[in-house]
């Protein structure tokens, strides 16, 4: 299997981090709509749902923007640090989804596992690849 190029795996870091910002953003101010496909629509908008939602926003705000600075800063190992704590993060998502998958709304623990997933494997190569300088 073939390695991400330099270029591409800071680029996939950069994405993953915006990305990650843009959604935690979002499950701080409007926490149940990202729980809402996860959870489903009563439990995303009860109490515990906002708090959870909020609590994971804060999560996915705070590995974002650490992953954001390091890559700005050109410093490729904190980087690496950030984005496969996120991926860790998001393989964790995947797992907790899976634990509970009879309990969780058909369509939405399916799209849950697979854009978690897929965000834990891209994070997981990004991590891996990026070069000793994150600059490119």
């Amino acid at each position: 299997m073939r390695s991400m190029s330099s270029q591409w795996s800071r680029r996939c870091a950069v994405l993953l981090a915006v990305g990650r910002v843009a959604l935690g953003v979002t499950a701080v101010l409007r926490p149940e709509l990202p729980a809402r496909p996860w959870v489903g629509t009563v439990e995303a908008g009860g109490a515990a749902g906002r708090v959870l939602g909020r609590a994971l926003g804060g999560r996915d705000i705070g590995l974002g923007l650490g992953a954001l600075l390091a890559l700005r800063d050109d410093q490729a190992g904190p980087a690496a640090s950030w984005v496969a704590g996120g991926a860790l993060a998001d393989g964790v998502d995947v797992l907790a989804t899976v634990l509970s998958w009879r309990a969780l709304p058909p369509g939405g623990r399916v799209a849950v596992t697979a854009v978690a997933g897929s965000a834990a494997i891209l994070g997981t190569l990004a991590a891996t690849t990026l070069p000793a300088r994150a600059a490119g």
